[in-house]
């Protein structure tokens, strides 16, 4: 195990017996978001940070469990001691939103009204969604206001929006990789992969927990095209260029070494992610708009989050988010005389850069966290 791991950690689940409100007006009569924590509260409750989860990650940001020491938090190489975002500090907090699959309410739990699972009749849920239910979980852990909300494309969506709906509770917004709005081809990379799963035979109309099967062949290949917008381009060729596995076949088998790559992803994802929460984030993906309240004017929309502290963070070769998008953000947050800092980071792996640990990145993760300790 890494020394620097935080361990082993247990997943807990908090209970909220009151009703939950979506954005769409929809209401769950009672819910449960799963959750770990790592490190200490203070005495003061000033050192907690969330972190946010993006598309296919949950709860288990770090560490490992007691009965599979293999199965490591998705951002361990960010957060542990000595880590960027050090425990021995900071208290850190991460939670599987509503409408997932590993724990929180979602699709496969049963709805009351029925006696069923939900499936294709949970709420559809949006970013706004998730954060208020996540301040929900604040209050059940008794922290008023987080030194910092952190997340990565989709969960740096969530910091945003914490810094704009709460900015009283949020001191700190780190926002990685991220975007103000989708593009309208991120909206139909998203649209692809979800005909992917809405036309597999076994989907059953979002009900197929009742006929005991799972669409399998539909989330393989949304896995594969959501992948494939992971990656740069140069990092294909590097890693698998035309390279073949075992000669020219002249079939529609696994010849190249990409697609054999694709396929393992797809055949992975399929075994662990569920099929309605799939199609619940990426429209919540879709959905994300803070400039849409206000005519599209983003410097409106960010006004609220004026007097929280940012640090955004792009990379050149991410063509999903690309740095333009990231420097919306910054050029609306800076007409709002916000205290932000930015970096553009020349690294090669591109969307799925802010999950891996370059040097660089991970020292600036990590200055920017010792002066939000040292101002403590």
């Amino acid at each position: 195990m890494d020394p620097r791991s935080v361990g082993i950690v247990k997943a807990q689940s908090a209970h909220f017996a009151e009703p939950f409100t979506f954005r769409s007006g929809r209401t769950i009569p009672h819910f449960e978001l799963a959750y770990e924590t790592y490190g200490r509260l203070n005495a003061a409750g000033s050192n907690a940070v969330l972190v946010c989860h993006a598309l296919n990650a949950s709860h288990h940001v770090a560490g490992v469990y007691e009965d599979d020491a293999t199965d490591v938090g998705w951002w361990d190489n960010m957060v542990g001691p000595g880590k960027p975002l050090d425990t021995d500090r900071f208290f850190v907090v991460g939670v599987n939103n509503l409408g997932g699959c590993f724990g929180s309410t979602g699709p496969k739990h049963v709805n009351p009204a029925t006696g069923q699972p939900y499936g294709a009749d949970f709420p559809v849920v949006t970013v706004e969604d998730w954060v208020n239910a996540q301040a929900r979980l604040a209050d059940h852990l008794g922290i008023r206001r987080f030194a910092a909300v952190m997340g990565g494309s989709l969960g740096a969506m969530q910091a945003l929006q914490w810094a704009v709906a709460y900015p009283e509770r949020i001191a700190h917004a780190l926002v990685i990789a991220s975007t103000p709005r989708l593009s309208a081809q991120n909206i139909a990379f998203n649209e692809v992969a979800r005909q992917a799963i809405i036309t597999d035979p076994d989907f059953h109309g979002g009900h197929y927990y009742r006929h005991g099967v799972v669409p399998v062949r539909g989330l393989k290949v949304a896995r594969m095209i959501g992948h494939i917008t992971y990656l740069s381009d140069d990092v294909m060729a590097e890693k698998f260029g035309r390279d073949l596995r075992d000669g020219l076949k002249y079939g529609y088998g696994t010849e190249f070494q990409i697609e054999s790559y694709l396929r393992h992803q797809g055949e992975k994802f399929s075994g662990y992610f569920d099929a309605n929460t799939y199609l619940l984030i990426t429209k919540a993906l879709d959905y994300f708009d803070p400039a849409a309240a206000c005519s599209g004017d983003l410097v409106a929309a960010l006004r609220p989050a004026a007097g929280v502290k940012f640090l955004v963070v792009s990379f050149t070769t991410d063509w999903r988010f690309s740095p333009a998008r990231s420097r919306e953000i910054v050029d609306a947050l800076t007409a709002n005389r916000a205290d932000v800092s930015y970096a553009e980071i020349d690294a090669p792996h591109g969307h799925d850069e802010f999950l891996l640990e370059d040097a660089r990145y991970h020292a600036l993760a990590r200055a920017y966290y010792n002066a939000i300790a040292e101002g403590l």
